[in-house]
């Protein structure tokens, strides 16, 4: 059958969904549930997304399993700590939309767990802001490490393929591995989980890789859902206003592909496009995020008629600057740790270091967007603390000669390597050594909040966050704005129907994940933020496609 500009129709289903990271296998497991037939397009030559380049964490609120552990959560619990952290930031964040999200928390878990998928609670992480009403410890979800064999030939094309069998709980334990007793015992916990995968010749894979992972043996390998890669869609189908399928080029022709049900566009933010980095943000931008995500959904949406939200917003954080043809590394926890400081480029304290890496973001921001910025710790900072981004010492070499990395045996001498006045630094330093001795940091509060001290060392104290940097050698990391992801897109109902400026919905487009508009609006209210939403509103959009009957 010939289509609308030559193209070829291909294949006919009921559910098209556009992407191959969480959002995207979320809406397709659960066409599945439904009886659904579904396909899976994904732009590049690898499949998963952001989603296999990060942590696995999921913020599902008020879900089954801390009510089959007997930790005490609600619907009215995680709405009132919705509106003491994002508020209402638009359409997108609409008190619709969140009760929504709370809403469709059971559904998704119940739902895959129905189909294979095996969950943990990360037990001890805290939501970022605990202290508001409706804070608490232990909402995020993860998958539990898996066999990765499981899914066969198709771990050769899956993003970021790498067998760690670890879990969220352990990143933090594991930083401190050699310096506090908890933190050995889960060192040896984690090395022997790996060594027992190994006995019994599997392949262990956790955190996001195993996220994918999980949704693949469900969808794809069980649920025999079609994942098609270098299928980049380039347009949508409409007839007489429904929006009826998508359009690629597969092997030099136009290709269509009818959806009966309907079309979900998940195929991520628009972080490693510069030109709309610079439109929206101000910046190139330093991301983490999938190579893959430039944003062409999104404005293949916008052609349709979709409007958007939160453009000039991200999943913002700071990442140690990357060496050239390298990616920059996202920093989390080592900012907690005790023994270290963030400094502007004059010196100068800025923020609480410890704080939530959107708001940090927002501060770098907000403070200085040229930069740079630097994490200086003293000696007892890499000796005690796993740093992630310091593990290589080809690459310590290399940032060094790039001026990445700045180490010097006294502190006049760091701050000539780092460019700022030493009576200036001094008194920096010695400001925060004074806060760090009394356990009070006076400027901006870094180890009040649980959330901070999750990441911190309890073998210092009065305040685990907080250690004097007196120790030489000192050492100072080049710090970017860097970023998980953007957060603007598609602005979505409930049911991650599309929606026009005016309200109205564009019959047959649905949206999640980052290519959505998020529902945290601006801010970032717990671990998982960005994949908890993304698999609640991909569900919630299959079962919207089920009910409307095509």
């Amino acid at each position: 059958m010939t289509m609308a500009g030559g193209a070829t129709q291909d294949e006919t289903f009921d559910v098209v969904v556009v992407g191959s990271g969480a959002a995207a296998f979320a809406t397709a497991l659960g066409a599945v549930d439904e009886g659904l037939s579904a396909v899976l397009l994904e732009s590049t030559d690898k499949w998963g997304g952001s989603t296999a380049m990060s942590g696995g964490g999921m913020w599902l609120p008020d879900n089954p399993l801390m009510a089959r552990d007997g930790v005490g959560d609600s619907r009215e619990e995680a709405l009132t700590y919705l509106a003491a952290t994002v508020g209402e930031e638009g359409a997108a964040a609409s008190w619709a939309r969140q009760e929504a999200f709370v809403d469709g928390v059971a559904d998704f878990v119940t739902t895959a767990e129905r189909h294979g998928m095996r969950f943990a609670r990360a037990t001890d992480y805290p939501d970022y802001y605990p202290e508001r009403p409706g804070g608490k410890v232990g909402r995020s979800m993860e998958v539990e490490p898996l066999d990765s064999k499981a899914i066969g030939d198709w771990w050769r094309t899956l993003r970021n393929a790498v067998p760690l069998p670890a879990k969220t709980d352990d990143v933090w334990l594991l930083g401190r591995a050699w310096s506090t007793p908890g933190g050995f015992v889960r060192g040896a916990q984690f090395v022997f989980r790996a060594l027992g995968g190994m006995l019994r010749g599997q392949r262990l894979a956790g955190i996001g890789v195993g996220l994918a992972t999980s949704f693949c043996q469900a969808v794809v390998v069980n649920g025999r859902v079609p994942l098609r890669l270098n299928s980049a869609v380039e347009d949508l189908v409409v007839e007489d206003d429904r929006v009826v399928g998508v359009q690629i080029t597969r092997d030099g022709r136009a290709v269509t592909i009818r959806a009966r049900r309907g079309v979900m566009l998940a195929g991520g933010g628009f972080e490693h496009n510069v030109d709309w980095r610079q439109k929206h943000h101000g910046i190139d931008g330093a991301p983490s995020g999938n190579p893959g995500n430039v944003g062409g959904p999104i404005a293949i949406a916008q052609r349709a008629g979709a409007a958007v939200e939160l453009m000039d917003e991200a999943w913002w954080g700071g990442s140690i600057a990357p060496l050239p043809g390298s990616s920059p590394a996202f920093i989390v926890g080592e900012r907690s740790m005790p023994y270290s400081i963030m400094l502007d480029a004059d010196g100068d304290r800025f923020a609480n270091e410890s704080e939530s890496y959107v708001d940090l973001g927002h501060h770098m921001l907000a403070h200085d967007k040229d930069g740079p910025y630097w994490l200086v710790a003293d000696a007892r900072h890499a000796r005690r603390y796993l740093r992630t981004f310091a593990l290589d010492p080809r690459a310590n070499r290399a940032m060094r000669k790039a001026g990445i990395m700045v180490k010097a045996d006294s502190v006049d001498e760091l701050a000539r390597g780092l460019g700022v006045q030493p009576d200036r630094l001094r008194a920096t330093l010695e400001r925060f050594n004074g806060y760090a001795r009394a356990g009070k940091d006076g400027d901006f509060g870094r180890g009040d909040s649980a959330y901070d001290r999750y990441y911190g060392d309890p073998t210092v104290r009065p305040n685990p966050c907080l250690g004097p940097l007196e120790k030489a050698p000192f050492t100072a990391f080049k710090v970017v704005i860097g970023d998980l992801g953007t957060k603007g897109g598609v602005v979505t109902d409930g049911d991650g129907r599309a929606l026009r400026e005016d309200g109205s919905v564009i019959d047959g487009l649905y949206s999640a994940g980052n290519n959505s508009a998020s529902v945290m609006g601006r801010t970032y209210p717990g671990p998982g933020s960005t994949i908890g939403p993304a698999v609640v509103f991909g569900m919630r959009a299959a079962r919207h496609m089920a009910r409307s009957g095509g």
